[in-house]
């Protein structure tokens, strides 16, 4: 509770600091040249968006313009949903990447710290983000609820409040010596067994969380981990999916082995994030569950500068395996969201994800489905964003050219609008 207070009053203090471009028109129009259906899984041509009060209250090649209504030319873009990245961390401070860093400072920096974060994530195009957990415990809810109230500019934000892990486990603090104690909010989600499991999602709930972060197995950015290694029992993963699913919410897992993959699936996981190492065994369990894969696939590209030597060792040892893992979900019809773990890479640099799944597999269309329609089924929020469709919330972004034969031109995005407010345009 106390890292929620300190941290919420010190992003409060920079409200009337930023100041997006608002619509305080009664109605925007926007004229897209091309526009991408992610329910359908096409193109069209040239259509307009009708937007009042953030909705999306009309949209067709044959839609008139209101009377009065601001219009927006983007006949000279293709137009898409806001993008959604399904595993995030802004709160890293990317100086220095060693967990141990975080004994160095304060929940107060990593509130301020986080600030131009999520500002470089919203200008990336990206409107929504699931940030999958904090080393210093509910920061990521201060930064969500700030942005909520406009204090600061940022993506919409569904966060876990702090990771569940075994002590001393992956997600945890570890390195230090054995007679230091670290502060509360560095050991908040440390759980032995599994009602000590359900105690720290009730806790979490309590905290109104919007999805629950478990690690079933070891992490390469942790010292002394193995992230071959099963460390949640199954046991205690599935007593964090039913205690997650009585407050309903859902559960999110970190895993890297085989094993613990399987282990989470079977516990009722709503998503596997990583999945280096799984099998044909995992990828039939994802299948037959419904269970999505998060696979973060360009972290492999960043861990090296600003690491500590073991972390960048292991990255090498796993991740070669990650790909090929990732081609045969592919082909094996898994259910793929769209996710990150950006923190590792540079912030604003999320679209890059989206090179490599084409270069692995999906089409530029599965691709940006992955980070559109997926994800919010993923994260419960079909029914107001994934799509540009009428009734949604007005999350709109454009880039010039066409992502469906080049997909890394939403690297450049030119145009951001996130709930009928425009925060970029060219």
């Amino acid at each position: 509770m106390r890292t929620r207070c300190v941290a919420g009053v010190l992003v409060s203090l920079l409200a009337g600091l930023v100041s997006p471009l608002r619509a305080d028109e009664p109605a925007i129009a926007i004229r897209a040249g091309h526009l991408i259906d992610t329910l359908a899984g096409r193109a069209t041509g040239a259509q307009v968006i009708v937007v009042r009060d953030g909705l999306i209250v009309d949209v067709g090649p044959d839609v008139q313009v209101p009377g009065g209504a601001r219009v927006i030319d983007l006949s000279a873009y293709t137009v898409l949903p806001g993008l959604m990245d399904a595993h995030t961390h802004l709160t890293i401070d990317q100086r220095n990447q060693d967990p141990l860093a975080e004994l160095e400072h304060t929940a107060a920096e990593r509130a301020f710290g986080a600030i131009p974060n999520a500002r470089a994530v919203l200008l990336a195009g990206f409107t929504t983000v699931r940030d999958l957990g904090s080393y210093r415990a509910l920061v990521d809810v201060a930064l969500r609820d700030a942005i909520n109230r406009g204090d600061v500019i940022g993506p919409r934000m569904y966060v876990a409040g702090a990771y569940i892990t075994i002590a001393g486990g992956a997600g945890a603090v570890t390195g230090f010596a054995p007679d230091v104690t670290l502060p509360w909010d560095l050991r908040y989600g440390a759980a032995n067994s599994p009602s000590e499991v359900r105690e720290r999602v009730r806790v979490l709930a309590g905290e109104r969380v919007d999805v629950i972060k478990m690690f079933a197995t070891g992490a390469v950015l942790t010292h002394n981990s193995n992230p071959a290694g099963r460390e949640a029992t199954p046991e205690e993963l599935a007593a964090g999916a039913d205690e997650a699913h009585s407050f309903g919410l859902k559960l999110a897992v970190h895993a890297h082995g085989a094993e613990g993959i399987k282990a989470a699936i079977r516990a009722g996981a709503a998503s596997i994030e990583h999945g280096t190492l799984m099998d044909d065994e995992g990828r039939a369990l994802m299948k037959q569950h419904g269970t999505y894969l998060v696979p973060t696939l360009e972290v492999r590209e960043c861990v090296g500068q600003n690491y500590p030597a073991e972390f960048v060792s292991k990255a090498q040892q796993i991740m070669t395996a990650q790909l090929a893992n990732f081609r045969k979900a592919v082909d094996a019809g898994v259910k793929i969201g769209f996710g990150t773990d950006i923190g590792v890479c540079r912030f604003g640099t999320n679209a890059r994800e989206f090179g490599l799944m084409v270069e692995n597999g999906m089409t530029p269309m599965q691709a940006i489905r992955a980070a559109t329609s997926a994800d919010a089924d993923l994260l419960g929020v079909a029914a107001k964003l994934g799509s540009i469709s009428k009734g949604k919330l007005a999350d709109i972004i454009a880039v010039r050219g066409d992502p469906l034969q080049n997909v890394r031109l939403l690297e450049d995005v030119r145009f951001v609008m996130k709930e009928g407010r425009v925060y970029k345009q060219d």
